[in-house]
């Protein structure tokens, strides 16, 4: 009889705990899958400022992605919803948002940021609560989260082979310009070492404060240096001011690579009335090919007459990544998502596009395009092998990059 009361109390307990999980797992909200709701991810967009403009074909492809997975009846039987965050300029601002998404919308998954500031801000907070972003954007490396899925070219898949390429081309005097924040500070670090080792010599080097627009001084050191060679890593609207600068001092044949701007920026801003003037990116609106001109065909029937650029592709491509890592776990709880997301292979525009599982980035082609006078791109070299990511640029050490990363933080502290 003891022994019977006994087993009873113990199958009672063990119901016990397996009530209080069951109520503590639907609890949880949009990281389990008792709702039957919506599936909700968040988009970190800046609605206002330099790059909002820049931002729009991103936001548009990502809306694409989501319309095309509810088209095909939604993921695991649920639609999926899109909610969008004001990401701000700053690290805060992004913060902020990414949390509202994560712990007010109850977003299983967040897409998006444009500058490497609103990346920094959404680290945190990703890190912090063991949640999961998709950054598209071409940044400068020496980064790896566990919590961040990078779809967005490293240094060593863009800005430096095409540097080399450049240099080769036009010679190895070099002058740099970027905006005086985490990006251009960074890549500008690891441009001066690559060119030097390269044995180019990095004349001269401009970064403008954030919202500044006035060119005359980078106009005057051009005017006075003549370097052979100029790379851009300003993003937004700025490039704007920096292309009428250069057509307005008689500059408009100096070889110029851009290494952020994307294509629908160099149309709208003007970038083809420059002679000489290259970017580097994986993806081009003209690429042929029947995958290229359907998913352009769907997105402007979607988005209207929408120009688009590689960060938007690598934007659209993430959520599908995101959405085949759900279908193959059964289950859209964040933590399970972002342990098999790794070990995707999606279709894209320009091919398949593959995860490296170790570094968190995707392998990549690189195509050199020369800006023609319409702002559109023509492809002038292709890399056809895909180029393993490297995070930290293996022309120095990982402890050197740390130090420069160390130094620069100690820096933007001093007021």
């Amino acid at each position: 009889m003891q022994s019977a009361r006994a087993r009873s109390a113990l199958l009672g307990g063990l119901l016990l705990v397996l009530v209080v999980g069951l109520a503590a797992y639907v609890a949880r909200g949009p990281a389990g899958d008792a709702e039957r709701g919506p599936i909700v991810i968040g988009m970190l967009q800046a609605l206002g400022g330099t790059t909002a403009g820049s931002e729009r074909p991103q936001a548009a492809a990502v809306r694409l992605a989501v319309a095309e997975i509810n088209a095909e009846g939604g993921l695991l039987g649920r639609p999926v919803e899109l909610k969008v965050a004001d990401a701000g300029v700053d690290a805060r601002a992004a913060a902020v948002a990414a949390a509202g998404l994560i712990e007010r919308e109850r977003a299983v998954a967040l897409f998006g940021c444009w500058t490497s500031v609103c990346r920094e801000g959404a680290k945190g907070v990703v890190e912090a609560r063991r949640h999961l972003l998709f950054y598209p954007l071409a940044y400068e490396g020496l980064e790896q989260s566990p919590n961040i899925v990078y779809t967005g070219p490293l240094p060593n898949q863009q800005a430096l082979p095409a540097t080399d390429w450049a240099m080769q081309r036009f010679g190895r005097r070099v002058f740099l310009v970027g905006i005086d924040g985490t990006y251009s500070q960074r890549m500008h670090a690891v441009l001066r070492d690559f060119i030097r080792l390269g044995g180019g010599e990095v004349v001269g080097e401009r970064r403008l404060q954030l919202g500044v627009e006035d060119m005359g001084a980078i106009t005057a050191d051009l005017l006075a240096l003549r370097p052979e060679l100029v790379i851009s890593t300003l993003g937004g609207t700025i490039n704007g001011a920096f292309f009428d600068a250069l057509v307005a001092q008689g500059l408009a044949g100096t070889p110029l690579l851009s290494v952020r701007a994307a294509e629908p920026d160099l149309r709208v801003f003007g970038g083809g009335r420059l002679t000489r003037h290259y970017a580097a990116w994986s993806y081009l609106q003209s690429l042929p090919g029947a995958a290229n001109e359907d998913f352009l065909a769907r997105l402007r029937s979607s988005a209207g007459n929408a120009d688009v650029g590689d960060p938007a592709v690598s934007a659209y491509l993430a959520v599908k990544l995101w959405a085949a890592a759900a279908r193959e776990v059964d289950s859209v709880q964040t933590e399970a998502v972002n342990a098999r997301v790794l070990a995707q292979a999606v279709p894209t525009p320009q091919g398949i596009a593959a995860l490296d599982s170790r570094t968190r980035h995707l392998w990549r082609p690189l195509r050199i395009a020369q800006v023609q006078p319409d702002g559109s791109l023509r492809e002038v070299l292709l890399l056809r092998q895909h180029i393993k990511p490297q995070p930290w640029p293996a022309f120095r050490t990982t402890e050197h990059w740390l130090a420069v990363l160390a130094q620069q933080r100690q820096e933007e502290a001093v007021p």
